[in-house]
């Protein structure tokens, strides 16, 4: 490995740590000698990388650090095509062209052999399964940012049609149908909800009471338990 992948590497391992984390930790995951390690940093910060603290006491990385167009991996640049071109071909037409502008501003700003491995890239996607939600995914995914309440009228499976107001916290994204996951103030509990069922969406000022993370640490932990809609 170069000196620069290994200065590159202990980059991405101070981002994958929130707190500070010792000097030795950041050695052993690296694979390298602490001594090393102390000289890394110090390179580092010459360079002007926010990494604050000192030996004995471990250090993080400020937040907003951008790194420099060094270098991708070939796989790297597979998963950021390929992921890229997965979300142009989706229905939701604002995060469709949003991902076609990330893919070129990144190209925009890559080494031209880094940008002809992105051009060249033989990992396609196939044609989208037809998505027949009538409604505005953009707003949900707004409601999600802003921690918004949404009301909607939804119909179960049976067809049976119900008012509901929500906090939605989270989108997943399948390939025949897009679900809105989401704190149902009628059923006072987690719910899901299809988009394809999802009429008369009504995105709110109402900030909800509680905090987005919050809300899905808590949803994540009852997944194991069956829940209806």
């Amino acid at each position: 490995m170069s000196r620069s992948e290994r200065l590159l590497d202990l980059i991405q391992c101070l981002r994958r740590h929130r707190r500070p984390v010792s000097g030795q930790a950041l050695a052993d995951e690296l694979g390298i000698s602490i001594r090393t390690l102390y000289r890394d940093i110090a390179t580092l910060q010459g360079q002007g990388a926010p990494i604050e603290g000192e030996a004995g006491l471990g250090y993080v990385l400020k937040p907003g650090f951008m790194l420099p167009p060094l270098m991708f991996s070939d796989e790297e640049i597979e998963a950021i095509v390929l992921g890229s071109r997965w979300v142009a071909k989706q229905p939701d037409q604002r995060l469709s062209a949003a991902a076609t502008n990330a893919l070129a501003k990144i190209a925009a700003v890559l080494p031209d052999d880094l940008r002809e491995d992105l051009d060249a890239s033989t990992l396609l996607v196939g044609p989208p399964a037809k998505a027949v939600e009538g409604i505005d995914l953009g707003l949900v995914r707004q409601a999600i940012r802003n921690e918004r309440k949404l009301g909607f009228l939804y119909r179960d499976a049976g067809g049976a049609a119900s008012e509901r107001v929500v906090w939605p916290f989270a989108l997943g994204f399948f390939d025949k149908v897009r679900v809105v996951v989401a704190w149902c103030e009628m059923r006072q509990d987690f719910r899901h909800f299809r988009a394809d069922r999802i009429a008369q969406l009504e995105a709110t000022d109402m900030r909800y009471p509680r905090r987005r993370q919050a809300l899905l640490k808590e949803w994540r932990a009852t997944l194991d338990k069956p829940r209806g809609s």
